[in-house]
């Protein structure tokens, strides 16, 4: 049935499929429920409502109409309901589904679709949100919008209508299962072996042999049928075939590097059966003294007009295609009917002389085993035959041409392949079985009487051919080629056979590579071939695939020797069979939710046993030419690989790395935590990846292809915006991520705070044993002029971080890390210049159309010139913006931004290693060291000592950093670490604490504890005495830090802890101020305070 039905059919009682009433609880009711008293359900207690059970939905059939819902039911096919779409109370229009006030929908397929389908248009239902959140009062739509909005179709009646008229105006030409499918593989599959090389065959292999080999070669493609049926039937196949099936199921990479050798192999075979075809031409020239030239000339005259024709059929069209492929496997019927009319014919004196003599037992029995000559055996025998039993793509790679491919591909494949074995069995037997081996076709070799024949069944039947087996005969099985001809009951019905099975399966490939080739090109895996990808007419033909095709068809005419290429289009054709066997058996493994094939008759063991047959076959036929075909493969593999097209298909080889991910990560929640084994995991607080790259690039740095890094943002404000933004911008943060070539996942959480949320990450991320296990924030600059819930907020970090043991960093760069302002400039400034190119363009174009003299060419000259000043005016803007921001703090920012991107010159990276925290102090540095960029960079040590032990304290240190196996260039003792600082430094660490001191000393208890409560905050008195000592050593370490470390790349320095609840934000805040002030780039480090390096082997 049609799936664009005229709205109106649906609102016309007597073509309605089924109704649904809607029924209002003011209006009489009574006719109704007398008409449905029998047939509603028994109402029970628990779920009746009284009358409101009567305004349920209810499906009424209109009278003979249930054989129509049942159809319905079985085909699929997409239906419409008529619903009352308006409250006959109000006048009003509302959305309703079952009669209710809601825009909730139904199911339906268009919902399902891809955007752009050829078969019907996409629509897309109310989002989540719409139906989650409150719904606005009053909603009015109009009339003929209501069953469209209230099934959530987004397309615009105008739009819709648009669609339609394109489609009925493309007019495509679909063909059933039988003439695009049956038809076609029957005629690839029968091909001229049938008819000159089989009879050959069975009496070389013998019947029994014959037989098998022609089973074995029917197993190959008849697991590799079962495969495609499976495949086709697991969701909607497009054009392209064999490439569409096998890119689909294990992704790009396999399927663009077969589909590029199917292609060809098809363009190829179109030379082979058309030169097979001109070889019996000339054949039968040569037989009447007729030829035009010479042989091998007068086979690529032939080849080419042949060539010519087959193209020109093509090209008017699958219709016209079809049409003769019709014709030609009528054809070829009859030439095969006519060979089995042939074997009962009786024979005569001159056919018994070739070795015919109808069907004879002991012609039967004397062929039944094998008789291998001419250093023949059973593979080879096999290699020769098994290319008349491929051709099984040939109605799928036509997919895109078809009405139901899911259909028609499993049915008319299988029964072709059953048909053509049938038949090859049939036509092997009776030829064997009427057939003897040798004869001389000397009609008076016939037997001498008295004369002993030695169980030879042809001197039994009265002609004496033993002197065959001294010298070589011309008649018989073994000898002559033409024994189907000869048997026949009219030869030149062969001959015509001949010609149809060369001329059909030549049409047949021209048809099936440009289809292929034209599908690989439009999902621009080659990007130099999208040239092809364009289509023409009503069904969308690929005339310049055609083109192509022709031209390598007419190459490889032209030389006239296809024996070297031949054993190579068999392998392109078996390896294309293994690959879609293994899609299939992939496909089953990776155990996707997606994979649910209609076709249930396969099995995905039998798929694999079917890929390793393939392959296996491959070397049987030629060991080389499959070796070929692999490198060809491998090297379009990886190049597809390296390219990296941007598709997504949802591939089972997607399904299987999701598996592999989960086994592997369940496999490592039974393996123990060991130190050996311990590797920096982070959550870094980058917010949005782009906003503090720097931040990324160092954590980046020690946790590639070594650990987990987690991107982490938090939004915080109105929950409803903060969800929205946070769910639109994922994916394209991962995405940024992934282009720019960092392995790093990105999360974010939506909370009512940014300790929070922070809290949330920290307890919540990673999967396992794959865990953070290392916090790493940047250092809040702006805290002196934060509120103090943020800088709240930012220390109760640092203490969550601690109280869940996670290792903490705190990164310092003197320019800080926020780069949003760069990145608002940078989106202005490219605003700015396609403004400035579309003005360009207008000008070009005011240009080219300008010309004419008078009025008008004055008028255009002054709107130019319009252009031009505001053009100008733009462009000083953009100057402007460049030199103000750009050029000068901003690009100082920009720098600072990608300053861990670059290779580091050779320097040093100083650790401060002033208390022991299991380590992680001196392991992220020394990780540092062996990546590229840092590999300059040798490693200092600093750490504190007594100044009566310095050397003793330097060969602990050695000694504890030799058992690391950690390499360092030098090692300072630090003996003066708690001797007080300088005064200046003093006095500016004091007056930067000064706004957040209480001073509660120089006031009165009750004030001090009044501004105590309204101010907690805030540091008292007894605080900083308490924390003297402390605060001193913070201040004298800068000190330190700047006498020694002022040179070095880069500083790692151990991060003071504050006890919670005793050392207050701020101060806190100043301590790691003071200690970071004015340096090079600093890693404020503290471990969990658990072994992170060991010693032990």
């Amino acid at each position: 049935m049609s799936m664009n039905n005229p709205p109106n059919v649906f609102l016309d009682p007597s073509t309605n499929r089924f109704q649904v009433h809607v029924i209002n609880e003011s209006h009489d009711n009574s006719e109704t429920s007398q008409e449905d008293v029998g047939s509603d359900p028994p109402h029970y207690e628990e779920t009746s409502f009284t009358d409101e059970a009567h305004n349920r939905l209810r499906i009424s059939y209109r009278p003979g109409k249930r054989e129509l819902y049942d159809n319905f039911l079985q085909n699929g096919e997409k239906t419409e309901a008529s619903l009352h779409p308006y409250d006959t109370h109000t006048k009003m229009y509302y959305l309703q589904t079952f009669g209710h006030n809601t825009v909730d929908p139904v199911p339906k397929i268009d919902y399902y679709r891809n955007t752009g389908s050829i078969s019907g248009n996409k629509l897309s239902r109310p989002s989540l949100l719409e139906i989650h959140e409150q719904l606005a009062k009053n909603i009015a739509v109009s009339t003929g919008s209501v069953e469209r909005v209230a099934n959530g179709e987004s397309t615009t009646g105008d739009e819709t209508a648009v669609s339609k008229e394109e489609e009925n105006k493309t007019g495509f030409v679909k063909f059933g299962w039988v003439k695009g499918v049956l038809v076609r593989c029957m005629l690839n599959i029968w091909g001229v072996m049938l008819f000159i090389r089989l009879s050959w065959i069975v009496g070389q292999a013998g019947i029994g042999l014959g037989v098998i080999i022609i089973l074995l070669a029917t197993m190959v493609t008849s697991i590799t049928g079962l495969s495609t049926s499976a495949i086709a039937t697991n969701g909607f196949v497009r054009g392209g075939g064999a490439y569409y099936l096998i890119s689909r199921s294990l992704g790009p990479e396999f399927g663009g590097s077969i589909g590029l050798i199917f292609a060809f192999a098809n363009a190829v075979a179109v030379a082979m059966y058309v030169v097979g075809f001109a070889e019996t031409v000339v054949e039968l020239l040569k037989d009447s003294d007729t030829l035009m030239v010479d042989e091998s000339n007068d086979i690529r005259i032939i080849g080419t007009i042949t060539v010519v024709c087959l193209l020109g059929i093509s090209v008017a069209g699958m219709e016209w295609e079809a049409k003769a492929q019709v014709i030609l496997l009528v054809v070829l019927l009859v030439a095969i009917a006519n060979f089995f009319i042939g074997t009962v014919i009786p024979t005569n004196n001159e056919k018994k002389a070739r070795g015919f003599f109808n069907y004879q037992a002991s012609i039967f029995a004397e062929n039944f085993g094998p008789d291998f000559r001419g250093g023949e055996g059973f593979f080879s025998v096999f290699a020769i035959f098994f290319p008349a039993a491929t051709g099984i793509l040939a109605g799928a790679n036509i997919s895109g041409d078809l009405k139901d491919p899911q259909g028609a591909i499993p049915k008319g494949t299988m029964l072709a392949i059953l048909i053509t074995t049938v038949a090859y069995i049939g036509v092997a037997i009776c030829a064997a079985s009427c057939v003897v081996r040798d004869a001389t076709g000397n009609i008076n070799d016939t037997v001498v009487p008295g004369m002993s024949c030695n169980g030879s069944s042809a001197c039994s039947l009265g002609y004496d051919f033993s002197r065959c087996a001294s010298q070589p005969c011309d008649y018989g099985l073994m000898n002559n080629f033409q024994v189907m001809s000869m048997v026949s009951g009219f030869g030149p019905l062969i001959t015509a056979g001949i010609f149809s099975a060369t001329l059909s399966s030549a049409l047949a490939s021209l048809v099936s590579a440009p289809k292929v080739f034209q599908a690989l090109c439009k999902d621009n895996i080659y990007k130099g071939l999208h040239f092809f990808a364009k289509g023409y007419g009503k069904n969308n033909e690929p005339i310049r695939g055609y083109v192509l095709t022709f031209v390598i068809a007419m190459a490889f005419i032209l030389i006239a020797e296809l024996n070297t290429i031949a054993p190579i289009i068999s392998n392109f054709f078996l390896a294309s069979y293994a690959l879609i066997n293994f899609s299939c058996f992939h496909a089953s493994y990776a155990k996707s939710p997606g994979w649910r094939p209609a076709f249930r008759y396969y099995n995905m063991w039998v798929s694999l046993f079917g890929a390793l047959l393939c392959c296996g076959v491959m070397f049987v036929i030629n060991w080389w030419a499959a070796l070929i075909t692999y490198a060809i493969e491998l090297f379009l593999y990886i190049y597809v690989t390296y390219k990296k097209p941007e598709v997504n298909w949802g591939s089972s080889t997607q399904a299987l790395y999701y598996i592999n991910a989960l086994d592997s990560a369940l496999a490592l929640t039974t393996v123990e935590d060991h130190v050996k084994n311990f590797r920096p995991q982070c959550i870094a607080l980058t917010g949005a990846p782009m906003i503090r790259p720097a931040l990324l690039d160092i954590t980046h740095t020690f946790t590639k292809n070594n650990g987990l890094c987690i991107c982490c943002e938090v939004y915080t404000g109105p929950r409803k915006l903060c969800v929205k933004e946070m769910n639109s911008g994922m994916a394209k943060k991962q995405a940024w991520l992934t282009k720019n070539k960092r392995k790093a996942f990105y999360a974010a959480v939506a909370a009512d705070s940014f300790r929070e949320g922070v809290k949330s990450l920290l307890q919540a991320s990673g999967l396992g044993r794959m865990k953070p296990n290392t916090l790493v924030i940047g250092f809040k600059k702006d805290w002196r002029n934060a509120t103090a819930t943020q800088v709240e907020n930012y220390v109760g970090v640092i203490h969550d971080a601690f109280d869940f043991e996670l290792g903490m960093i705190i990164v310092r760069i003197s320019q800080g890390f926020d780069i949003s302002q760069v990145l608002q400039v940078q989106e202005e400034l490219e605003k700015l210049e396609q403004e400035r190119l579309a003005l360009e363009a207008t000008i070009k174009e005011n240009d080219f159309e300008e010309g004419k003299s008078g009025i008008c060419g004055f008028f255009k000259k002054a709107s130019t010139l319009n252009i031009s000043k505001h053009e100008t005016k733009k462009e000083s803007t953009i100057n402007t913006i460049q030199s103000t921001h750009v050029g000068e703090f901003n690009q100082k920012l920009l720098e600072a931004s990608t300053q861990f991107k670059k290779k580091q010159g050779k320097g040093t990276i100083d650790i401060w290693w002033l208390f022991d925290d299991g380590g992680l102090t001196i392991l992220i540095p020394y990780i540092l060291t062996i990546r590229k960029k840092w590999k300059n960079c040798k490693l200092r040590i600093f750490t504190g000592g007594k100044v009566n032990r310095i050397e003793e304290e330097k060969l602990v240190m050695a000694s504890l950093l030799s058992k690391f196996r950690i390499k360092f260039a030098d090692i300072n003792i630090i003996c003066d670490i708690n001797i007080k600082p300088n005064k200046e430094s003093w006095k500016f660490f004091e007056e930067m604490i000064e706004p957040y001191r209480l001073h509660e000393s120089c006031k009165d208890i009750t004030t001090a504890e009044k501004l105590k409560r309204e101010t907690p905050w805030k540091i008292t008195d007894a605080e900083l005495e308490a924390f003297r000592e402390k605060s001193y050593r913070q201040v004298r370490l800068n000190e330190l830090l700047q006498e020694h470390s002022r040179a070095a790349n880069l500083i790692v320095l151990s991060l003071p802890v504050a006890r919670k609840g005793v050392v207050s934000d701020y101060l806190y805040m100043a301590w790691l101020e003071i200690l970071s002030k004015n340096l090079p780039p600093i890693l404020m480090v503290r471990g969990n305070h658990k072994n992170v390096l060991t010693f032990y082997s």
